[in-house]
């Protein structure tokens, strides 16, 4: 038995070690909503302000602003999580408040975002090919895929497209349709909806008060480079060649968690802005404890010491690790051009 493959009672026992850190501070909450949110208006003003005689110096503070929505965004997957606070209703409002600047419909993604939860590394309970974030296809099922389908996944995995060209599109126009949910989701369709009119009414304000071309100048610049960097920290930490992916029958969230999950290790000042998202792995394992207790959990807690540790360059990397080979047990690349029934061992051979 290895460090990362504890026993059932081992199990039990580091789940309920965690639990001393999931209780949320509300004044830790409070401050944390007054320094991303309030430097995130600031920082927009300014670059209203400087637009119209410092384009580079509008360009340089939307990166700022950028950061201060991801950390916008990590409160409001926080508050999806039931973790931000003790109160669901406060954490309702504050998600909702949240999906107005970051473009995500609240109810939908808390909703979406828990199948991920449920299943992630899970091969028999992933919805292959669907998701090119958080799951993936086996090297078998590439195989098996007709060659133009093959190209199009080839395409979509690609860093330049699922990177930098989706995010945006991902975060202005998919959010903006329920497409994907069931129609049982009442809730959070209309939540869609509300979200899209709430949006409407909040831009044309802002586009009859300072002009529609200014608008877009300075918010465009800022969604798109914050939905790439939000969607780039939740993919890139399940994505290095040794994680764990597992059938059902020895699928274990404790399990997926070490193995399945890395700790992004970030300079300190990237750290804060992206709301301790590196260590994804206990927050995989338990996803009520809040993001500004997340690093005092893996600190305290040797098991979750054992997790993959992802320097900044294996993230940039980590786009390579696309296909899972059932044969080898670890992730590989996408093989250039393999004969469309070989062999698993063979093709394995080829990429490794």
């Amino acid at each position: 038995m290895t460090p990362n493959d504890p026993s059932g009672d081992e199990r039990d026992a580091l789940r309920r070690s965690t639990r001393a850190f999931e209780r949320p501070t509300l004044g830790r909450s409070l401050w944390q909503m007054a320094n991303s949110f309030l430097p995130f208006l600031a920082t927009c003003a300014l670059m209203y302000w400087t637009l119209t005689f410092s384009p580079l110096l509008t360009a340089a503070l939307g990166v700022a602003a950028a950061g201060f929505l991801v950390r916008i965004f990590i409160i409001q997957h926080d508050c999806g999580h039931g973790s931000f606070f003790r109160s669901r209703a406060a954490n309702n409002a504050v998600g909702t408040l949240c999906s107005l600047v970051t473009f995500t419909p609240y109810l939908m993604w808390r909703r979406q975002h828990a199948g991920h939860h449920s299943h992630w590394n899970n091969l028999d309970r992933r919805l292959s090919g669907t998701d090119i974030y958080s799951g993936c296809l086996t090297l078998a099922e590439y195989q098996a895929l007709p060659g133009t389908q093959r190209r199009l996944y080839r395409v979509m995995q690609h860093p330049v497209v699922s990177w930098l060209v989706l995010p945006p599109l991902v975060f202005t126009l998919l959010y903006r349709l329920p497409f994907d949910a069931p129609r049982s989701w009442r809730r959070e369709r209309w939540a869609v909806q509300l979200t899209n009119l709430a949006l409407l009414a909040l831009y044309l304000g802002l586009g009859f008060a300072l002009g529609f071309r200014t608008v877009l100048l300075v918010q465009g610049p800022v969604l798109a480079l914050g939905a790439i960097v939000g969607v780039w920290l939740f993919s890139v930490q399940h994505r290095f060649e040794d994680a764990l992916w597992t059938r059902q029958p020895a699928w274990h969230p404790v399990s997926a968690s070490i193995e399945g999950s890395s700790y992004l290790e970030l300079p300190a000042l990237l750290q804060w802005f992206t709301g301790n998202i590196g260590f994804h792995h206990v927050h995989h394992l338990n996803p009520r404890i809040p993001n500004y207790r997340l690093e005092a959990c893996h600190d305290a807690t040797p098991a979750l010491q054992t997790a993959f540790v992802m320097k900044p360059w294996h993230a940039l990397k980590s786009w390579r690790a696309a296909l899972w080979d059932e044969g080898t047990a670890r992730m590989v690349p996408i093989p250039k051009s393999v004969p469309l029934f070989a062999e698993a061992d063979t093709v394995s051979d080829r990429v490794g």
